[in-house]
């Protein structure tokens, strides 16, 4: 039998794509691992993702043959391999897929005898340890194999439909319950019959010896609603092999694990963490997460409590768990970041680019985790502790998740390790109980929406107002009344207006909407805002001033124009924040939210740390700079890619059509946007950040104003600083040194005060020791103290000890209405009487609670007459401990 050569990683991969490169394929770049586009997915889990719409024909290329290496990640939604990362042979969060694909252009036969070239003749597999599967009807592709490519029949195996439904198999591929589906043909590398297993189809199929490495997909059908497969006019073909399992293969190697590539990382893990086992399975954890995490980032994805933050946060908590596990207290995942660029850095120039972002990200999680790390481990130990079933409870699953950031699949892990399951029932009851009172404490507005028989009537509203800010000739097209579509409506009337064209903006984007004046023969309506409905109709918000108006009539529009000028200014200085923000703080900062209303500004981004004063100061400045450029901001509307080609920079999870609108403002900003801009710059006059704060977990938001916004802003600062300057009795040059002055002082006076306490507390509580009742042979001492804060009330008690020896002390200290309760006991009283226990019998009769030591204890309540009365209760509460 020979034996395969010995190939690197990076090897494999750029023979791939010089290979289908010399066939005449595209080589295209890896799509990003957040999707582009798709609501339905929450990561690029496949190589065809970035295809779909061609395969769907909503979608034209420039070319019919390509070859890509994909990356992926499968950790959340229902593509999650996370619980078996680490502890199997050739699972893995993050992973690259290797493809060719065929749009209507090359089929079976080509495909076929290309993959049967790379692997047996440049990668120099021998042919008599791979073998085949195809669909049970695919005899077109079962000749091939057998009469074009030589395999013997019984190295072909046929699968039929082993999922339990028609078309239901390994062997049969579809991209949803419709559409485009088809037969496909698996190739296999049969490891040896020293490793356990059969062959695919067999009922050890499980096993490790046959191991898939190559899937080719022949898209040739249309399935239909009713099932039936009706054939396409252009089959294509979409094929995917894994590149961490041919890497094992090509390397001599069992498992993924052992390959270059991760060896390498492993190796790292190990120094960081001093491991000296390099087969730890806590190693395997860390270098795959490792990869997983720094792609993320670089794709614009930062740790959060929802959505695709919050995965990545799994799988960084995760790989820091099994970091503790190792004996590692300090932030230590970072730093295998560099390894992995001098792994990876080449084939994916992005994350070299972005090494210091990703570097950044992960070590301010680490710090965040870290905090909670060992207190919810030993919550868990006690948890595990009194379990006796071997099931760790939902609810301490939840409290676990909820308190101390530990998602259910790491507290999973963790059960695992120990032989121990988790109520994942009783998690997800205490997670909807969480979200029911969540739901129950928020307040909801009823929103208005569009029938469907009625959008079937109306035409997308033709938009006027980039040009004008007044039209006439607006045909009513429907009224909207209490939330139902009406024929007519009367002077007084709250009304939604929807015409067949309109100047008015409705809000999207984050601009608001505009306001103004609908008018008419005898008619008029206050508009005081305008929404979109259904995405395409606008509605024109208001109340009927006088006359009435009903469908068919023809309005003039005429927009609050100093309103929008004031909204527009806003809205182009947030695409100059945000490029700002890119340059100052990093690429992987992203748009996550706004507001731009007349009045200001608000823009939320991914960040993953607070803006020190000195970035901030940086990013108002690099903003203004561009105003004072006024450069013009030009408007172009192209085709969707054509806006990428163009340097237009996209939004995560925005859906946008086929031709979008761009915004270019000089060299600096170029973004997709449908809003209302300036004409240059320089309108926009001065911009001035007002506030900068966390949002929630790795998102942060900038408010600003602009234009006399701005002008107004900073002279109601000079005003202030002017009247604190007048107060400090100097300049305004002068406040920051009068203020430290102040506070010097301040501080002096403080420690004065404190010590002229401490002398009157001391001469105060050296007279009290005459007031002590002698029980047993125990001074007993309880009393009422004017002016005594609780600080002042231990040093008095630590005092009383000292004078009076055997003695239990309760002294309370009152100040505007409440009372400062401490309670000591020393010498033979100890032991008899506890603390804790007298000055909570105290503390319950004047409606507060406190606790603390045996020795001392202290707490609160309400002073007045219960109070006495409580404090004369204390020797005879005293007596029956110490007789």
């Amino acid at each position: 039998m020979n034996t395969p050569a010995k190939f690197t990683t990076s090897q494999i991969r750029s023979d791939f794509l010089e290979f289908f490169k010399s066939k005449g394929h595209t080589i295209v770049p890896s799509a990003p691992l957040v999707p582009g586009n798709d609501p339905t997915l929450l990561f690029t889990n496949s190589g065809m993702v970035q295809f779909k719409d061609v395969f769907l024909g909503a979608e034209k290329r420039s070319y019919v043959r390509a070859a890509d290496v994909q990356r992926c990640l499968r950790a959340g939604g229902k593509h999650n391999d996370l619980d078996q990362v680490g502890y199997t042979a050739r699972h893995h969060t993050f992973f690259e897929m290797l493809g060719n694909w065929s749009f209507g252009d090359y089929f079976k036969k080509d495909a076929i005898a290309w993959a049967w070239e790379l692997l047996t003749q440049v990668w120099k597999l021998p042919a008599e340890r791979l073998l085949v599967t195809v669909y049970q009807t695919d005899d077109e592709a079962y000749a091939l194999w057998r009469d074009m490519v030589g395999i013997p029949e019984s190295r072909i195996v046929r699968i039929g439909d082993n999922k339990g439904a028609p078309y239901a198999s390994d062997n049969f591929w579809q991209m949803a319950d419709t559409g485009p589906c088809g037969p496909c043909t698996e190739i296999f590398f049969d490891h040896g019959d020293h490793i356990a297993g059969g062959p695919p189809g067999s009922p050890d199929e499980d096993g490790d010896r046959f191991i898939e490495i190559w899937n080719l997909v022949f898209m040739q059908f249309d399935r239909q609603p009713d099932g039936t497969l009706v054939p396409l006019p252009a089959p294509c073909v979409d094929t995917g092999m894994g590149l961490e399992r041919l890497a094992a293969i090509l390397q001599h190697v069992h498992t993924n694990y052992e390959i270059d590539l991760f060896q390498a990382l492993i190796r790292k893990a190990s120094e960081l963490t001093g491991t000296a086992d390099l087969e730890n399975k806590s190693l395997r954890v860390i270098a795959d997460h490792i990869r997983a995490c720094s792609f993320l980032i670089v794709d614009g994805v930062l740790p959060s409590n929802e959505g695709r933050g919050y995965v990545l946060r799994r799988i960084i908590r995760r790989a820091l768990r099994h970091g503790w596990m190792l004996g590692v207290r300090q932030p230590f995942f970072n730093k295998l970041v560099p390894t992995l660029v001098e792994q990876m850095g080449e084939a994916y120039p992005e994350l070299s680019a972005q090494a210091d972002t990703v570097v950044r990200a992960l070590q301010a999680e680490e710090e965040r985790f870290a905090e909670t790390l060992d207190a919810g481990m030993k919550i868990f130990d006690d948890v595990a502790a009194k379990v006796s079933d071997g099931v760790i409870p939902g609810v301490d699953a939840f409290r676990l998740y909820d308190t101390y950031g530990f998602p259910l699949d790491l507290t999973q892990d963790i059960a695992r390790e120990r032989d121990l399951t988790v109520d994942t029932d009783g998690f997800d009851a205490a997670m909807e109980d969480q979200r029911r009172k969540g739901r129950e404490a928020g307040k909801f507005g009823g929103g208005v929406s569009l029938s469907a028989e009625l959008v079937a009537t109306l035409k997308p509203t033709i938009f006027q107002g980039y040009d004008r800010l007044q039209a006439d000739g607006l045909t009513v097209v429907a009224l909207l009344k209490d939330g139902r579509s009406v024929e007519n409506v009367q002077a007084g009337d709250d009304v939604i207006v929807l015409t067949d064209q309109t100047p008015f903006y409705a809000e999207s984007g984050g601009q608001v909407g505009d306001t103004g004046l609908l008018s008419g023969a005898g008619v008029n309506v206050e508009v005081t805002d305008t929404q979109k409905f259904a995405g395409q109709f606008h509605g024109h918000v208001g109340r009927v001033g006088q006359g009435s108006l009903k469908i068919g009539d023809v309005l003039s529009g005429s927009v609050d124009a100093a309103r929008r000028s004031a909204t527009i200014l806003n809205h182009s200085a947030t695409h100059l924040l945000h490029a700002a923000l890119r340059e100052v703080l990093g690429t992987h900062v992203q748009q996550k939210g706004s507001l731009v209303a007349p009045d200001r500004l608000r823009f939320d981004f991914s960040h993953f740390q607070p803006i020190t004063a000195e970035e901030l100061a940086v990013i108002e400045r690099k903003v203004n700079e561009q105003v004072r450029a006024n450069n013009a901001a030009e408007v172009h509307n192209m085709g969707m890619q054509e806006a990428l080609d163009f340097g237009a920079m996209a939004l995560f999870g925005e859906k946008y059509g086929e031709n979008v609108r761009v915004l270019k403002m000089g060299e600096y900003s170029t973004e997709l946007c449908g809003g209302t801009h300036v004409s240059r710059t320089g309108d926009i006059g001065l911009f001035k950040i007002t506030s900068e704060g966390g949002v929630s977990s790795g998102v942060r938001r900038i408010e600003a104003v602009t234009g006399q916004g701005a002008l107004d802003y900073v002279a109601d600062e000079e005003q202030r600083l002017h009247e604190a300057a007048q107060l400090l009795g100097g300049s305004a040059g002068d406040v920051v040194d009068k203020i430290r002055q102040l506070g010097e002082r301040q501080k002096r006076l403080e420690r004065e005060l404190e010590a002229l306490k401490a002398k009157v507390a001391s001469g105060a509580t050296a007279d009290l020791g005459g007031s002590a009742v002698d029980v047993a042979g125990v001074k007993v001492l309880a009393v009422r103290l004017e002016g005594f804060d609780a600080k002042a009330l231990r040093e008095a008690v630590d005092r009383l000890r000292q004078q009076l020896g055997d003695a239990v002390i309760l002294l309370a200290g009152v100040q505007d209405g409440k009372a400062a309760l401490v309670a000591g006991v020393n010498g033979s009283a100890m032991g008899k009487v506890k603390a804790g226990e007298l000055l909570a019998h105290v503390a319950g009769q004047i409606g507060g609670k406190g606790g603390g030591r045996p020795d001392m204890a202290q707490g609160g309540g309400e002073d007045g007459p219960k109070l006495l009365a409580a404090l004369d209760g204390v020797v005879a509460w005293v007596q029956p401990h110490l007789t």
